[in-house]
């Protein structure tokens, strides 16, 4: 196998350079003085760049290890659920994005919380999603990432992980959302470049995808070779041949690895969790200018979706072919010579196959490749869950937060996380790449389900309410939990001997289990909502699908609320916020809109930089807090003394500078300008407004991704 040369070494350096000048250049153009402006972008970005973020979020470093050593062990089943994830990216755009613009949140929590009322949900869903960040995505992705660094280029996996940390961690503390995306966009261009790349030289070599068709179903190791090389102990092999439906997506009921019915009935709905429900992806698209950019970004991530089964799965099918001595290693004891994993080798497929078929220079960009990805996974997670704690965890507890305080916790929490993942490196490494991938599987499947049935309830049914949502998410957690700790107890063991385990556990699909915690969750949510009190009308006027709809159907009556959405929130270029109107002005508007004349504020207008919406209950507004939860010049002056106690004398006033530049603080607000009323509640008009030609353009694209989706589920289940 070739190694890393200086030709590589140099790409790499270069990739390196170039993402940290462009998201700097992003930091420095970002908004990121203001909550809208730190956690989403300022809503100024465009479908282009989301949909490019979108595509890299979810494309992390585990699926080139892990979707290419999945293909490289059984084929074409694990592409399934990338076509999957190209139906309900939809599902996102047109069905749950509009209803939380529409309810104005920033996060999922958030939205639990004004669609049911109360705190007990909200705290649920936030720390479990903290925990699977943590515990789940960062360990696949850091492992992954440190496997593929091993593999080309034998660095110290500490020094190597903990460089890539802190590297994403800057740009995500100082940059925020924005400079999130954009560096995403940068790396979607370079991620698709070097893995297509390496798809067409690898089909070359084995003659096309027929050709791979035909050689991957012939892909056994010589077994008396490796025996005679070897001088293995254990006489006993494993499962060396390829399976009879390895060409087939779509299999039979009791297949070990995709049963049809358990991945359309169980395996969906844990895919709706991370789609539609999940702050990495959803934090994204919320983002967008307006819908029509929102739903344009999950139509281009839904055509980028039907890539990895060309550009990671097939690959890892190649390697298969090439290396089918090393990757189908015939025993634990063989595997362990090979890969040092007792559990198998097929995990080494992706690095082994670049470091072998590609040419100089090129392995530098197939390794920038794989730190893009890396990267990518590690700043949606980190901006995203510093987005939960902020604002649905910290803010809960210090409800009068300055707009400051809560950047600085925000960014503080993200320093957090850079030291729990580095704390982890020591038990990722001790984890055996086989099983990584089934314990984080098992992990999702057991514990989301009852949450995909609680939001699309909370959507779509008027009639669920805190109660039911509750109990129906307890019966769902507790039963998933119990299943989760029957699996880690009875493991399965090594390959070449007899399985042990209990029927209910070695015979039942986690597909199947998925199944059941969904229905059973969501069938106790409906039961225990219709034996109790329905939910208050202003609960379900705009955090529902039909409320979309109905929007005359529960007028805003309320004196307290019409006063929030009455307070004057224009926000200027550079992220700052106009004093509020003087309250007899506030009062006289909400009386002229409870008299049914209030107007929008152009509300067709084309939503831009200027156009940020927001959210009007949840968040309640302390005396510095104005608008959309952006601070007033009198708190940006009482605050500004954050970064005082960091130098002395005449020393302070530069220091404080830097300290400010770096953390994202503006300096003296902006003027306000005249006439620059906007209306909180028009700007959520503005935001769901759809002109007919865009709304024809945009459902045309729907059909045509959806069918294509289809197309390929049943073009290779055939």
């Amino acid at each position: 196998m070739a190694v890393m040369e200086a030709a590589d070494i140099v790409v790499v350096a270069l990739y390196f350079v170039l993402v940290l000048c462009f998201g700097f250049f992003a930091m420095w153009r970002a908004n990121r003085s203001t909550v809208s402006g730190y956690f989403l972008a300022g809503r100024s970005m465009n479908w282009f760049v989301i949909g490019a973020s979108l595509f890299v979020s979810n494309i992390g470093s585990e699926h080139f290890i892990g979707l290419a050593g999945s293909g490289a062990a059984s084929g074409f089943a694990v592409g399934a659920w990338e076509f999957n994830a190209l139906l309900l990216l939809q599902l996102l755009g047109w069905v749950f994005i509009p209803v939380y613009i529409h309810s104005g949140v920033y996060t999922m929590p958030e939205y639990l919380s004004k669609r049911f009322g109360g705190k007990r949900l909200k705290i649920y869903f936030a720390a479990l999603s903290l925990i699977l960040y943590i515990f789940t995505k960062l360990s696949v992705d850091l492992y992954s990432g440190a496997l593929f660094i091993q593999e080309s280029l034998g660095w110290n996996l500490y020094l190597s992980i903990i460089l890539l940390i802190t590297t994403t961690a800057l740009l995500t503390i100082t940059g925020g959302l924005a400079a999130v995306i954009y560096t995403d966009t940068l790396q979607a261009f370079l991620m698709i470049a070097g893995a297509l790349c390496l798809s067409v030289i690898g089909l070359n070599k084995v003659g096309g995808l027929e050709g791979l068709r035909e050689k991957y179903m012939q892909a056994s190791p010589n077994v008396t070779a490796i025996r005679l090389q070897m001088n293995f102990s254990n006489s006993e092999i494993c499962h060396i041949h390829p399976k009879p439906h390895s060409l087939q997506i779509l299999r039979g009921p009791l297949d070990e690895d995709l049963p049809w019915p358990g991945f359309l009935l169980g395996q969906t709905p844990a895919s709706l969790w991370y789609w539609c429900t999940d702050q990495v992806i959803v934090q994204r698209v919320l983002a967008a200018k307006n819908i029509a950019h929102a739903k344009g970004s999950t139509l281009m991530a839904g055509f980028l979706k039907i890539l990895p089964m060309f550009i990671i799965v097939i690959p890892g099918m190649i390697s298969r072919v090439l290396f089918a001595d090393e990757l189908a290693c015939i025993n634990p004891e063989h595997c362990m010579e090979v890969c040092g994993s007792p559990a198998g080798c097929s995990n080494v497929a992706y690095p082994r196959l670049v470091m072998s078929i590609m040419p100089v220079g090129l392995r530098g960009l197939m390794m920038a490749v794989m730190i893009a990805a890396l990267m990518s996974d590690l700043d949606s997670i980190f901006n995203s869950a510093s987005t939960i704690f902020t604002l649905d965890i910290y803010k809960m507890f210090h409800q009068h937060a300055s707009s400051r305080e809560l950047m600085v916790v925000g960014r503080l929490f993200v320093a957090f996380m850079v030291l729990i993942s580095i704390a982890w490196v020591p038990m990722i490494i001790e984890m055996q790449g086989g099983q990584m991938f089934l314990y984080i599987q098992e992990v999702c499947d057991y514990l989301t389900p009852p949450v995909a049935a609680l939001f699309l309830l909370a959507v779509l049914w008027k009639r669920c309410n805190e109660t039911g949502a509750f109990w129906g998410g307890v019966v769902g957690f507790v039963l998933g939990f119990c299943r989760l700790v029957l699996a880690f107890v009875y493991r399965e063991g090594p390959c070449n001997e007899p399985d042990s385990r209990p029927a209910f556990i070695k015979d039942v699909h986690f597909m199947y289990v998925a199944a059941g915690l969904f229905w059973i969750s969501g069938l106790v949510t409906v039961v225990v909502s219709l034996c109790s009190p329905p939910p208050s009308k202003d609960q379900i006027r705009t955090t529902t699908f039909w409320g979309l709809y109905n929007k005359d159907e529960f007028p805003l009556t309320d004196p307290e609320e019409m006063l929030k959405l009455k307070v004057n929130s224009h926000v200027h270029g550079n992220g700052n916020s106009t004093p509020p109107k003087d309250s007899s002005v506030i009062k006289n508007d909400t009386e002229q809109s409870q008299n049914g004349v209030t107007s929008l504020t152009n509300p067709l207008a084309d939503t831009g930089e200027n156009s940020t919406m927001t959210s009007n209950t949840e968040m309640r507004r302390s005396p510095l807090m104005i608008g959309n939860g952006h601070l007033d010049p009198v708190s940006r002056s009482a605050t500004r003394n954050v970064g005082e106690g960091f130098c002395v004398d005449g020393e302070r006033r530069v220091c404080r500078r830097l300290l400010e530049w770096f953390c994202g603080f503006n300096g003296e607000p902006a003027k306000a300008e005249d006439n620059s009323e906007v209306d909180d509640m028009g700007n959520i008009e503005e935001m769901l407004h759809e002109s007919p030609n865009t709304k024809i353009i945009l459902n045309v694209g729907l059909v045509i991704v959806c069918a294509t989706g289809i197309f390929f589920f049943v073009y290779f289940s055939l």
